[in-house]
């Protein structure tokens, strides 16, 4: 059997970063492909799976796929239960503050008209009244950041031993200790040595592969964009917001016996 693997949550660029050192992409889309969450579910499985390469050996190479929406969909996790029952789950998270603010600014950079009307903070507080457009963003911005919620829904149709939860704050600044974290929950072989495959670039913010002669290779120029930092009572709102959802999922990664981010210690401090 092919092994299937899925990464959602909110640190979707950082994923492709390391994926893409040592993957073969899809021919047909370099986007998030979106089969589990929406309408495209109804199109099959053969439409699906026309969107990875053919495996050289079916019984050890990986399927991987990232879809950041994925992690709060309702209808994704028993979707892709029901087709691959033995995938392995890769779940990013970063501080669901900031996760909701860097939502709020990808809908500024596509021009979404609420985004750009309001600002963030009347976005996040905006009352029950407002127009459909500014709820609608308001939901987007807040709802994927009810961690516990979400991963709850996952472990209804997946083992504990299928989910692996990633600090998205680590990701980001030791790369190398969290993907070596990542092939052994994965089961790779041989081991990919990334601390040879990857450096840092200051001007992108964020690690790129190393290819030779000292070259690298980055996300475009979409990706790692720089905005004004959050309004302190934005980051107010929302530190008061989800402390009940973040004392939760404390209590919830207790239980599974996973470490709790750094991001989730300081905010519980």
């Amino acid at each position: 059997m092919i092994k299937d693997t899925k990464t959602s949550g909110p640190e979707r660029k950082l994923v492709t970063t390391y994926q893409n050192s040592f993957n073969l992409p899809s021919p047909k889309t370099f986007e998030e492909v979106q089969f589990f969450n929406g309408n495209n579910y109804h199109k099959g499985i053969d439409w699906y799976m026309e969107f990875f390469p053919t495996p050289s050996n079916i019984t050890s190479d990986f399927l991987f796929e990232k879809s950041a929406n994925y992690f709060h969909s309702e209808e994704a996790p028993k979707r892709a239960a029901s087709l691959v029952p033995k995938a392995k789950i890769i779940t990013i998270l970063i501080d669901p503050s900031d996760r909701a603010y860097s939502w709020y600014q990808h809908q500024r950079s596509h021009e979404d008209p609420a985004a750009l009307r309001f600002n963030f903070y009347e976005v996040i507080t905006t009352a029950h009244w407002a127009p459909s457009d500014v709820k609608t963003l308001q939901r987007r911005c807040l709802l994927p950041g009810w961690y516990a919620v979400h991963i709850e829904r996952w472990l209804t149709y997946f083992a504990t031993s299928q989910l692996l939860i990633i600090d998205g704050q680590q990701l980001r600044s030791d790369p190398v200790t969290v993907m070596d974290e990542v092939q052994k929950f994965l089961g790779v072989t041989p081991h990919y040595n990334y601390s040879e495959a990857l450096t840092f670039d200051p001007q992108k913010g964020f690690w790129c592969q190393l290819l030779e002669g000292g070259k690298t290779k980055c996300l475009g120029k979409s990706k790692g964009r720089k905005y004004p930092p959050m309004d302190p009572e934005s980051r107010t709102f929302l530190s008061n917001y989800y402390r009940d959802h973040n004392v939760e999922l404390s209590k919830l990664l207790h239980r599974l016996g996973q470490p709790l981010p750094s991001w989730l210690r300081q905010e519980l401090q």
